[in-house]
């Protein structure tokens, strides 16, 4: 009986010290939900500095910006960066990435060429038979994704300079109310030709007409490149907050399983204890009652 009161005592102690791990993985991805929420929001306004910018540019030069103004490259396979997670205990939120990712990548023609953003997501489109063109870790903090953005930009315009790749979509989680998430999938290059109409479009917001100082091509180029990195920046961004919904929704499931085996646990040693009690009180009233009973005088 002593061996099962301490097994039990042991369990509950292990269960004890794993509740306090997922409280505080819990309470560290709730915190970085906020950080990467908050991340997202304020690239709104630097979107809109870059767009004022290529209406500034538009107004100015009377030109019209081409979806393939940024590249050269007008043929080889269709690339894509796949924003995944290095860690695990984030339910299905690489495998719903990866299934997203290889059923629309099956509807376009030609070569593909996969860079995956975490080792969890990589497996998954390895798995796939994708051809994987390369791997970047996951940053663990804001100040980390510019860095992060810069060597994939590289990458990019490495290949299709090359003329190795000739289009490049972005796939990624998207936060979605409550705890929720969804994968979505944007086209980087080349431009949306339907964003650069509506950008033509657009009217200056102010009656102070904007000059574009040394416009021309450098000018333009800059102005796409910011754009390139703000949409690369966004899609991390916005995977990282996905990622740590996932993970505190993972964790909450965690501590609820953690709190019912407590439960149960803390049962079962109350009962095997009061058991053990009752067992001790039944040996010592029936040794008190051998004691006390009349003992037979033996004839000389």
């Amino acid at each position: 009986m002593s061996d099962s009161l301490e097994s039990m005592r042991h369990k509950i102690e292990g269960a004890t010290e794993l509740e306090s791990v997922v409280s505080t993985m819990k309470a560290l991805a709730a915190s970085s939900i906020v950080q990467y929420e908050r991340a997202v929001r304020s690239l709104d306004d630097y979107y809109r500095t870059v767009e004022l910018g290529l209406v500034a540019w538009l107004r100015q030069t009377g030109a019209v910006i081409h979806a393939d103004a940024s590249v050269g490259a007008s043929k080889g396979a269709t690339g894509a960066v796949v924003f995944g997670s290095d860690q695990g205990l984030v339910g299905q939120f690489n495998e719903v990435l990866a299934d997203f990712a290889v059923n629309q990548l099956g509807t376009m023609p030609g070569s593909k060429s996969i860079w995956a953003v975490g080792e969890r997501v990589q497996g998954f489109l390895a798995d796939a038979a994708l051809p994987m063109a390369g791997n970047f870790p996951v940053p663990n903090s804001i100040a980390a994704v510019t860095s992060l953005v810069g060597r994939i930009l590289i990458e990019i315009d490495t290949q299709r300079e090359r003329g190795k790749v000739a289009q490049v979509f972005l796939f990624h989680n998207r936060p979605k109310s409550g705890a929720g998430y969804e994968p979505v999938m944007q086209r980087l290059l080349p431009l949306d030709d339907t964003w650069l109409h509506a950008l033509a479009g657009h009217s200056w917001p102010t009656g102070n007409l904007p000059e574009v100082i040394g416009g021309g091509d450098a000018t333009l180029q800059a102005l796409i490149r910011e754009y390139l990195f703000i949409s690369l920046f966004r899609a991390c961004a916005e995977s990282l907050a996905s990622e740590n919904a996932s993970r505190l929704a993972s964790m909450q499931r965690a501590e609820k399983n953690i709190d019912e085996l407590l439960e149960d646990l803390n049962q079962t040693f109350h009962r095997l204890r009061q058991t053990g009690i009752d067992e001790e009180l039944f040996d010592v009233i029936s040794g008190f009652e051998a004691l006390a009973a009349p003992r037979m005088v033996q004839p000389r």
